[in-house]
């Protein structure tokens, strides 16, 4: 690979997680008007992006072994085209039973952007530079989420309903399809399909399926990760949901500067993404994951704490920082944890844990708060930093140290 084409892969990757992230979230910012529209509650439709979701956790093995076995612009292709036909169904669902088939098939297409991502960026980028690869693929993801907000908010300001929302997402989606598929389609062999050697030489059966997840099963490395990505998934939904009520709550703060702050806070983490990137690849992985744990343990509990001076309340800025500076470097310990041929499955374990994080953390929160209140909620979120950097630490000893190094020892 030669550094341009190299570039090009990373940029179209990062682009297609922009494009996935936006579809993730895309009924968010209307949820209250859909709601409205279709005549149903708001909780009616939290349950379409449920089943959106329920998708994407139930597609994340299969498509990894097809980007493993057969082709990973094949899975890229499938995820952008079965996305833009279920974004332009949401757009133009006539009824709530067609809105939550609509979000079903939206949830095969944001299903395969993992699968097909990292091993794409695995095998495309230098060892040297992998971790901020990964850092500008987190950084798409983040985007991505920004996007469906900001075409909100500019149709919002003109004055149309929901539908013209979802219709430009679908617009924004479609023309980064139009162009990345022809671009995907010229890579490299070696980037665009696994190494002959790597393929299966026989269609799966079921003992062979059986068989493959009694593997992963066994894997005790692989499943600690995906673990550490769940408790931080679940850390990091609490934050963005309910940083405004602690705030509000434990600081007396106004609701639209608790608003503001959040806000400031999301863009200072999509940032740091890019720091975490760049440390992963100087000082390696392990370290960075312990530092950006360490720090969410100890700012969670500052915070939770409700007696910090209120000008010390800027401290909020860099909570979700903490998560994202280390989600390269967590990105990369899987990278160091897979021989090549599984990258694709062992990449969509992970997300399982990260999509678990999303669906259990949001209600589970919110009943806490309502149970003991945002206070003990938050130190909840100290306390999964602190289960987060012990299981760090066990992970480390699965790479045989190498973790801890910027580059992979040679016999990795």
């Amino acid at each position: 690979m030669t550094e341009t084409q190299e570039r090009r892969v990373v940029g179209l990757v990062a682009g297609s997680h922009v494009v996935n992230h936006a579809y993730l979230v895309a009924l968010a910012p209307v949820i209250g008007l859909v709601a409205d529209d279709f005549g149903v509650s708001i909780a009616a439709v939290g349950l379409a992006i449920g089943v959106q979701g329920g998708v994407v956790t139930l597609l994340q093995l299969p498509f990894g072994y097809l980007s493993d076995a057969r082709s990973r612009t094949l899975v890229l292709a499938i995820s952008l085209g079965f996305g833009a036909a279920g974004i332009v169904a949401t757009a133009l669902a006539p009824s709530y039973p067609w809105l939550l088939a609509s979000q079903a098939l939206l949830g095969v297409g944001i299903a395969g952007h993992h699968p097909a991502h990292y091993p794409l960026l695995a095998t495309a980028s230098s060892e040297t530079n992998r971790g901020r690869a990964y850092s500008l693929h987190a950084l798409g993801g983040s985007l991505g989420f920004a996007v469906s907000y900001t075409i909100a908010a500019g149709v919002g300001a003109l004055g149309l309903g929901w539908r013209w929302t979802v219709a430009g997402i679908a617009v924004f989606g479609a023309a980064f399809a139009l162009v990345a598929l022809p671009v995907a389609r010229g890579f490299p062999e070696r980037i665009r399909k696994p190494a002959a050697e790597d393929r299966p030489s026989s269609r799966p059966t079921l003992a062979g399926i059986r068989r493959g997840a009694s593997e992963l099963l066994s894997s005790s490395g692989l499943l600690g990760l995906t673990l550490l990505s769940f408790l931080t998934s679940a850390a990091a939904w609490c934050i963005r949901t309910y940083a405004p009520q602690l705030l509000t709550a434990g600081y007396g703060l106004a609701p639209g500067t608790a608003n503001l702050l959040v806000s400031a806070m999301l863009v200072v983490g999509a940032g740091t993404i890019l720091v975490g990137g760049a440390l992963t690849d100087r000082v390696g992985p392990g370290t960075v994951a312990l530092g950006g744990y360490a720090a969410l343990a100890g700012l969670a509990t500052l915070l939770a704490s409700g007696s910090l001076p209120l000008a010390l309340v800027v401290l909020i800025l860099p909570l979700s920082g903490t998560i994202s500076v280390s989600r390269p470097a967590r990105s990369t310990l899987a990278d160091r944890l897979s021989e090549r041929a599984d990258l694709g499955k062992n990449f969509a374990v992970v997300t399982v844990g990260i999509s678990l994080g999303g669906a259990v953390a949001p209600p589970a929160f919110g009943a806490l708060i309502e149970l003991a209140g945002v206070r003990v909620t938050f130190g909840v979120v100290a306390v999964l930093g602190l289960l987060s950097i012990g299981l760090t630490r066990w992970l480390l000893g699965r790479v045989d140290g190498s973790a801890r190094r910027p580059q992979t020892a040679p016999s990795d």
